[in-house]
């Protein structure tokens, strides 16, 4: 063989190994790739129970429950299929009935979805409140973020006065400016 003929071929065998080491990765991963899955994806999947995956969807409005303990229960729905949860600790601040929600855990032997995190999603108009005081000191401020997370909350109707952030029960602000 010569010199050419083996780099050749040893530059294909390290090509080869390659493509068999990526091939293995992307087969294990396959089902990690996703985000998350939605309801209707559940019920198509058929998961078992106690395999760990993630939740996303909307929470359905009059489905949230609150017990004992710090334990809450709530349906999660995409349009078409609905999956109760149940999780037992403190919700996010942005967490609300009608918005969307990604949950970690599993589901258990009677098709309940054991959430160990739950996750708040909010839309392209949220900003915490630091990086909007920051734009308010730098000049780069625009008067209709305000009013476009405003309009949002309230269902469109123009805010008056100064918009403030919303605070919880605790009095600790969300950090949305709204």
């Amino acid at each position: 063989m010569t010199r050419k003929q083996r780099r050749m071929t040893i530059i294909g065998g390290s090509l080869a190994v390659l493509a068999l080491a990526a091939a293995l990765v992307l087969n294990a991963l396959r089902d990690s790739i996703v985000f998350f899955s939605t309801p209707t994806m559940v019920a198509e999947k058929h998961v078992q129970p106690g395999k760990r995956f993630r939740l996303g969807g909307l929470v359905q409005p009059g489905s949230l429950q609150r017990g004992d303990n710090l334990a809450v229960t709530f349906e999660v729905a995409d349009g078409s299929a609905k999956l109760p949860v149940a999780y037992k600790g403190i919700l996010p601040d942005l967490f609300r009935e009608g918005q969307g929600v990604v949950a970690e855990g599993a589901l258990d032997a009677n098709g309940v979805f054991k959430a160990d995190t739950v996750l708040a999603k909010h839309d392209e108009t949220y900003m915490p409140k630091d990086v909007a005081d920051a734009l308010k000191k730098q000049g780069h401020w625009k008067d209709d973020y305000g009013a476009q997370a405003s309009d949002k909350a309230s269902g469109g109707a123009k805010p008056s006065g100064d918009a403030k952030p919303a605070t919880t029960a605790q009095g600790n602000s969300q950090g949305a400016v709204r």
